[in-house]
């Protein structure tokens, strides 16, 4: 089971990464009414992979692997979580505007969005993938027992 759920974990890991990188490229195309039904879909697939990532992540932590005991006291972990948290924060705007989307596109017409928006939801996707890549750094880092204080 271990072994399962690590797969699981990084499956999910590598789906937000995929589905983050769709978005953006979706962002940086033009916008058409079929672009945003795509975006909207795909950050309904971002929702649940982050969803199950989190309770895969923290079923590995309370059930497999080293225990709940290490990771919370490994400072690479807290680093992981923390960073897991800003990215979901930082989601909920580009998410809410997508949603604000959705009468227009009920209607067949292409929603209003300006320049401004736009730029500013790259910026968060951006950001949200750095955030994945830093993360990817702390897992690497608590594999190897470093940030460990207990």
């Amino acid at each position: 089971m271990p072994a399962l759920f690590a797969f699981l974990h990084h499956l999910l890991f590598l789906s937000m990464t995929a589905v983050l990188t769709m978005q953006l490229v979706l962002l940086n195309q033009a916008f058409t009414l079929q672009n945003a039904r795509k975006i909207r879909i795909v950050d309904r697939l971002l929702g649940v992979s982050a969803v199950l990532l989190l309770v895969v992540g923290f079923l590995r932590v309370f059930h497999f692997e080293k225990g709940a005991s290490y990771y919370f006291q490994n400072g690479a972990f807290h680093a992981k979580l923390t960073l897991f948290v800003i990215a979901a924060l930082l989601s909920i705007y580009p998410t809410i505007q997508f949603l604000r989307w959705g009468k227009s596109l009920k209607q067949g017409t292409v929603p209003v969005v300006s320049d401004r928006q736009r730029r500013w939801m790259r910026i968060i996707v951006h950001t949200e993938l750095t955030a994945i890549v830093a993360m990817a750094l702390c897992a690497a880092l608590m594999a190897k027992g470093i940030g460990y204080f207990g």
